[in-house]
């Protein structure tokens, strides 16, 4: 039977974090807010924007002035960003490695489309991926299941036969939530900051093919 894994991509595929940051703080500072980094890793990493622009700004952000807010501080993040996409240490090898062996690949992330064009653009995924949804494609975000179930229909798969690579709280149990399988990528935060795990990376490098093969059987 086919097989997928399937990537979240702010601290899976790139290590951006600190770049949203980079963004968030500029675009707070414009509002005379400064959040410390405690406070992003408690509100921000793993977070959708609707949540995290709520939390600081103190009022519940939707509808257009959260589309609006939304591009002002993700346009700043690419701005930034653009001069430095770097995937994770052994992300590409292990990314084309499966690719090989016939598994299918897709990306599930809270972020906006156009951060994922970037960065899978950069990267060239896109020929290589059955499935790439991004904020705009769901209606509920992590840890709602919403976007690793759409991606499973996309990929034709049922959960079950579906690995996910994540490493936040809500992205893991996004993923739980949707009955995957999940390995939990250590770039934001420690094993006992996130839901039980498959399997725990710190990166891609030394990844045994068989050992991520296994957890699909």
């Amino acid at each position: 039977m086919s097989k997928a894994v399937i990537f979240d991509m702010d601290g899976v595929i790139c290590h951006t974090n600190p770049f949203h940051s980079q963004a968030f703080k500029i675009f707070f500072e414009k509002r005379n807010l400064f959040p410390t980094e405690e406070e992003f890793l408690l509100h921000m990493y793993g977070k959708n924007n609707g949540y995290i622009l709520s939390h600081f700004l103190g009022r519940k952000i939707e509808g257009e002035e959260l589309l609006e807010l939304e591009f002002e501080k993700e346009s700043l993040f690419r701005e930034i960003y653009q001069h430095h996409v770097e995937p994770i240490p052994g992300f590409l090898d292990f990314f084309h490695s499966l690719r090989q062996e016939g598994i299918k690949t897709g990306v599930a992330t809270s972020a906006p489309f156009a951060n994922l064009e970037l960065i899978g653009g950069r990267l060239d995924l896109f020929p290589h991926l059955e499935s790439a949804l991004a904020s705009e494609h769901v209606t509920k975000h992590k840890p709602d299941p919403e976007v690793y179930l759409k991606t499973a229909i996309n990929l034709s798969l049922s959960p079950d036969r579906c690995l996910v690579f994540e490493d936040s709280f809500s992205g893991v149990s996004a993923a739980k939530n949707a009955g995957m399988k999940v390995v939990g990528v250590l770039s934001s935060h420690t094993v006992d900051e996130l839901p039980e795990c498959d399997l725990y990376v710190e990166n891609y490098l030394g990844l045994e093919l068989n050992k991520i093969i296994s957890l699909l059987e």
